[in-house]
């Protein structure tokens, strides 16, 4: 077997456990299902910078009235605490694997925004990486780009 036939059949072995543990897990948390979960970062600024207002840091702003969020000093006054969920119940179809995959997921969106706005409060801008890329794309490498392409909404698969 060659070499990039053991790394790709290693990387589908990967996935696969990925996907067993995902699913292994309990759909509910502290009574909640995992589509009414709070969204939450700690923010290295105090709690006036964070909701100036009472309003929403851009770009969480642009979701208007279809967040609820929550401000609290984060443990041992290390900054913010911002605490973000959307207020419509989703259905589990919706939240589910395959649909996080398809980039579906109404969370994801939020999830970004959320990183952007860390971003913005505490460096002032949102960094991106390079465009084009300065490496050549493998095959073993266009599975981890699809893959982190489609974690990267909410940080794991």
């Amino acid at each position: 077997m060659g070499r990039l036939n053991r790394v790709a059949l290693g990387l589908a072995a990967l996935t696969a456990g990925v996907f067993a543990l995902r699913r292994a897990r309990p759909p509910r948390v502290n009574g909640d299902r995992a589509g009414d979960r709070w969204l939450t970062v700690t923010i290295n600024r105090p709690p006036a910078d964070v909701q100036p207002g009472g309003a929403l840091p851009a770009p969480l702003d642009r979701f208007g009235d279809r967040l609820e969020s929550r401000v609290l000093p984060a443990p041992g006054n290390r900054g913010t605490e911002l605490a973000v969920r959307l207020k419509e119940t989703l259905p589990a179809l919706v939240t589910s694997v395959p649909a996080r995959l398809m980039g579906k997921d109404p969370r994801q969106e939020v999830r970004t925004a959320l990183r952007d706005a860390k971003a913005l409060l505490e460096a002032g801008e949102v960094m991106r990486p390079d465009t084009p890329p300065t490496t050549h794309h493998t095959p073993a490498g266009k599975v981890v780009g699809l893959l982190s392409r489609r974690s990267g909404g909410e940080g794991v698969l």
